[in-house]
């Protein structure tokens, strides 16, 4: 099995399962599922205790409908003489894609997925020459998730059941940096170019690679899963289409996570059932449980006394009752009628962070909107300092092709690994840090959503979003005037904190909470930035949120979106079509609103700083410009 390096937060995104990664030495790996996660490279079991990578947080495991999450394993070495638990863990990654090349003579050759190390050209070898072969740089995908080795001899023989026993093949380069320029030839056979192997329908439903030049004999996608370590497919039947192994669409994790809020409004509760969540507290309740016995405060003080003894037994009894599901969780809180579910998920954060609570894992202090300068509050209905937060980030599976998905929570799970399992868990990482929630004046907004111009120029935008959510099959949400605004103030506001406050664009990340229930709206956004430290941050964000910070900051930032770069260009198309990815953007391109995807939730769609600012020909329709002359 191929070795290298890599962090933990990375096998959550984006090298989890399925994904493509290029090791030190130059081969192409791909992540092994969970089903090997927690395991020695031999594949025994042995002195391995997975409880202690367990991470719990009640609202994601209810929303992925999963027991437990947990940490990807690290790698510790065992010393002789103190005998270490987990020692030696591994993550597999197995050689992908299959096929290789000979960068001389151009012998393709096919090996095993757990090869290791470089392979010498046979052909050259036996010429007296010492080359290596190195993998092909293409292979091919579907939307459904699958992904194989580009079918070579399919391609070069135009058809779906090429001979059995076919001559070598050859990868050459006639020359030119198009795929036209690159050749499959049959020795003594066939030959073709590989002109037209990326092409495909904006819906998916067509493909150059799929068609074969031959529409009566469609080559479809066989289900091939490589990083399960099994080379049969499953069957599948969604066209194929080819790709570069390195190209951006060939892995979109989907993570789901969640802001912690507290289950109790007792703090030391709260705190103790914290601390029973954690080992070796949570490996005795799960001892004591799956016995089917009901653990009691007084054995917890039998084994476990010095890390009990901050708390009363009447404290126990409810951190044990909550831990052990029988407490009364927030999560049968009553829903809010026409929520679906990502909404009513962070509407229970909202609801929180609006107020004042100090936890040991969330401290919130709203502002005083009196204290912030009358410009810049008659803007917003709160501002809230997040002085610190726990995220629990989870994968829950991942798309190809397309970055969206209307696929049901299981069917994405079951991508992760090749035998299910009977209590169902998956791979999350924990994140502290802190942030600014800021929150849309509600009554203004209104009005502004309100305004014929403002329906007008987004209309077409909405048209656009909603034919492609047709196309594609992907979820059914809401999108309207009020989203793209606050998606994109907070993208100019992250840019323009990377001036500010030191951190990088990258570092930062937005959480949108939108809503347009005339009877529970929601308008506000949360900018956060968070570290695998326990300890959270250094404060720097926060900073920033306070008075005489925020509104200079928020000048700077609505001055720098009124001209772009790309202007007047940008703007323009903002005005005459659409821009970026699947031309879900209006005026908002590299010069002036776009982040790093990992800082953005829409992968950098759905933005128009003409919503925020106003277009040339009429900037009195922006949000805040309007704002001002009221």
């Amino acid at each position: 099995m191929p070795r290298g390096p890599v962090r933990r937060g990375q096998l959550i995104s984006p090298f989890g399962p399925g994904a493509m990664m290029i090791l030190p030495d130059g081969v192409s790996v791909i992540c092994g599922g969970l089903d090997h996660w927690f395991k020695h490279e031999s594949g025994g079991t042995e002195d391995i205790d997975q409880r202690e990578y367990q991470v719990d947080e009640w609202r994601l495991s209810a929303r992925l409908n999963v027991a437990h999450f947990y940490l990807p394993p690290d790698h510790r070495r065992v010393r002789r003489l103190a005998p270490t638990t987990n020692g030696y863990l591994t993550v597999p990654f197995l050689r992908f894609p299959q096929w290789h090349y000979c960068t001389r003579c151009g012998l393709m050759r096919r090996v095993p997925l757990v090869a290791k190390g470089r392979i010498k050209c046979a052909e050259c070898e036996g010429r007296g020459w010492t080359r290596y072969i190195v993998q092909v740089p293409f292979v091919a995908m579907c939307d459904a998730g699958h992904i194989q080795d580009f079918p070579w001899a399919e391609w070069v023989y135009e058809t779906a059941n090429p001979p059995q026993n076919t001559p070598p093949m050859r990868l050459v380069s006639t020359g030119g940096m198009t795929l036209a320029g690159q050749k499959v030839k049959v020795d003594g056979g066939p030959e073709r170019t590989l002109a037209g192997i990326t092409n495909a329908s904006p819906d998916g439903e067509d493909t150059d690679l799929s068609r074969l030049l031959d529409s009566r004999a469609r080559y479809l996608c066989p289900g091939h899963r490589p990083w399960l370590g099994t080379e049969e497919g499953l069957g599948c039947g969604r066209p194929l289409r080819g790709t570069l192994r390195s190209a951006a669409n060939v892995y979109f994790a989907q993570i789901h996570s969640s802001i912690y809020l507290p289950r109790s409004e007792d703090t030391t509760v709260d705190e103790a059932i914290s601390l029973l969540e954690q080992p070796p507290l949570s490996t005795f309740l799960t001892i004591v449980a799956g016995a089917g016995g009901s653990p009691s405060p007084a054995q917890l003080r039998k084994l476990y006394r010095e890390l009990v003894s901050t708390f009363t037994d009447r404290q126990l009894e409810h951190a044990i009752a909550e831990v052990c599901g029988g407490g009364d969780r927030q999560k049968q809180k009553k829903k809010t009628a026409g929520d679906d579910a990502e909404t009513g998920f962070r509407r229970q954060e909202y609801d929180t962070l609006v107020t004042d609570v100090d936890f040991a894992q969330l401290v919130l202090r709203p502002a005083n909107l009196r204290q912030y300068a009358l410009d810049f509050s008659r803007f917003f209905s709160r501002v809230t300092l997040v002085h610190k937060l726990r995220e629990t980030r989870a994968l829950a599976g991942f798309t190809r092709v397309f970055a969206d998905t209307d696929r049901d929570l299981a069917s994405q799970q079951a991508m992760l690994r090749l035998n299910p399992l009977d209590e169902m868990w998956l791979p999350a990482y924990v994140v502290f840090g802190e942030g600014i929630l800021l929150t849309l004046d509600e009554q203004r907004l209104r009005q502004w959503e309100a305004l014929p111009d403002i329906q007008n120029r987004v209309a077409p935008l909405v048209a656009r979003y909603l034919a492609l959510r047709q196309a594609r099959h992907l979820r059914d949400r809401r999108i309207g005037a009020r989203y793209i605004l606050l998606h994109t103030l907070a993208h100019l506001l992250i840019n323009r904190l990377t001036y500010e406050c030191g951190y990088s664009s990258a570092a930062l990340r937005e959480r949108l909470y939108v809503s347009e229930n005339p009877a529970a709206p929601m308008a506000g956004i949360l900018i956060y930035t968070a570290a695998g430290d326990a300890e959270g941050t250094l404060g720097g964000l926060v900073r920033m949120g306070k008075p005489g910070r925020l509104e200079p900051l928020l000048d700077r930032a609505l001055l720098g979106a009124q001209w772009c770069s790309a202007d007047p260009v940008c703007m323009e198309m903002g005005q005459s079509g659409g821009q970026g990815p699947d031309s879900l953007n209006l005026a908002a391109c590299h010069g002036c609103c776009l982040v790093p995807e990992t800082t953005c939730e829409e992968f950098n769609r759905l933005l128009d700083r003409g919503l925020v600012i106003g277009p040339f020909g009429n900037p009195t329709i922006g949000f805040f410009n309007r704002a001002m002359e009221g």
